[in-house]
């Protein structure tokens, strides 16, 4: 058997397919790399500025991301003072750029109050991004957003909200470690349908414990009531060190029903699909602004859990899930004086292979597919020799050419978390089999 034919023959979900290359693939640098020699060749006439706030009021039992639940204040307001000092030496080794597009993640950003958001929206500018111009991205929950927060949020211009729900059933987010009420679920909706904001996206998971088809279609529908522009349709991963990971049981596999369910369910709905989790409204507002494109253009991530991207460097922050070691990498990054953060460290350097397999991977797994043309244009050779194994794709009726596009079909997107995978180096899958998650 073929390797693809080997990862075909288990569970569609064998990785969890978003980047490239995964953050497990990232180690400490041989030597630091100063950030201003780091960036001073590369186009930043069209950037992407992310801010990560590692905060939540509570970890649910699926999370991994690199976040807090519920640390005093005093810990929150030492951390944006650390992003500070970060922001301006990052802002001094970029010199004059320009940003396209900017988002504020975590964590859960409205878990600051007032001040701390503020305080997050000045380094925005003090960057040199324009908030109230380039399209601006704000991740919330149910129980942190306020009339008084999106108040704030539109005054400086945000464009798009995306609100985490995973389920509208109390008795599926309890059984992942999430409780919340309905209630308070379909108040934050309400509210944030009402701001008129130009995006609004809800974020749901299938595959939970004592989740049904039946039930997964209920919660999609009742997200559907509330007209989101875009609906991310997550399946259930369980990780190590998170709380469900932790837990001795087997898990339901009834995912790809789910999926295929709610994929025909929004399609006839007027819903248009941009990969196996993104679905788009058809005619959804949205903000012009300067264009950006993760496959040409930069990004600058800012604070722990952040991901900077550069044609030849992806740098980060250590990362960990468990609460020890986040709360030891936190207190690393609070205690750094500005000089320090003049150096990237840690991440994963990108040959001109790994940057043509990054390509291929990242338009591959999009609806839209990769422009072999554009291929060819920018690293000078065809991405069918480049990468042979493509045909096997083709083949098994897993993807389709025409004379300038190679585009994964239905059965292919549906088994995007197979294909991205299948497509990683050895080298990048060696180093995420040996990283140790913490």
């Amino acid at each position: 058997m073929t390797k693809l034919a080997t990862m075909l023959s288990g569970s569609p979900y064998q990785g969890y397919s978003y980047a490239y290359p995964h953050k497990t693939a990232y180690r400490p640098l041989p030597a630091a790399v100063d950030l201003r020699d780091l960036w001073a060749n590369e186009d930043r006439d069209s950037l992407f500025l992310y801010l990560h706030v590692p905060f939540c009021e509570m970890r649910c039992g699926f999370c991994n991301l690199f976040t807090q639940a519920n640390p005093r204040k005093e810990a929150a307001n030492n951390y944006l003072s650390a992003l500070e000092r970060e922001a301006c030496e990052a802002r001094e080794a970029l010199g004059d750029a320009q940003f396209a597009r900017i988002a504020i993640g975590g964590g859960t950003p409205t878990f600051l109050d007032i001040a701390g958001l503020e305080q997050v929206f000045r380094l925005m500018t003090a960057m040199g991004a324009e908030p109230r111009k380039a399209p601006l991205s704000i991740e919330t929950s149910p129980d942190t957003i306020d009339d008084e927060k999106l108040s704030l949020l539109k005054d400086w211009g945000t464009t798009r909200i995306s609100i985490g729900v995973q389920s509208f059933l109390e008795s599926e987010t309890s059984a992942v470690l999430r409780p919340q009420k309905r209630a308070k679920v379909d108040e934050a909706l309400s509210r944030l349908r009402l701001a008129r904001l130009p995006v609004l996206n809800i974020d749901l998971i299938y595959g939970m414990p004592g989740q049904t088809v039946e039930s997964w279609l209920t919660s999609v529908q009742n997200a559907m009531e509330y007209r989101p522009q875009e609906l991310y349709l997550y399946p259930l991963y369980v990780r190590p060190v998170t709380g469900l990971g932790r837990a001795e049981k087997e898990w339901d596999d009834l995912r790809l029903d789910c999926y295929r369910e709610a994929r025909h369910l929004l399609l006839e709905c007027g819903y248009e699909q941009v990969s196996m989790r993104m679905f788009s409204s058809r005619g959804a507002a949205t903000n012009p602004g300067p264009v950006y494109c993760c496959q040409d253009d930069g990004m600058v991530g800012l604070g722990c859990g952040a991901r900077s991207y550069t044609r030849g460097l992806h740098y980060s922050r250590e990362f960990a899930v468990g609460a020890a070691h986040v709360r030891a990498i936190l207190a690393d990054y609070i205690a750094r004086p500005g000089p320090a953060f003049r150096f990237a460290d840690y991440g994963f350097s990108l040959s001109p292979e790994e940057q043509r397999r990054r390509y291929l991977i990242q338009s591959l797994l999009q609806v839209a597919g990769l422009s072999i043309s554009q291929y060819r244009q920018r690293f000078g050779s065809d991405v069918m020799t480049d990468f042979a194994e493509l045909g096997e794709l083709e083949s098994r009726g897993l993807a389709q050419r025409t004379s300038d596009r190679l585009q994964l079909t239905p059965a292919g997107l549906e088994r995007s978390d197979i294909i991205g995978p299948w497509l990683y180096s050895s080298r990048v899958v060696e180093l995420m089999n040996c990283y140790e998650t913490k």
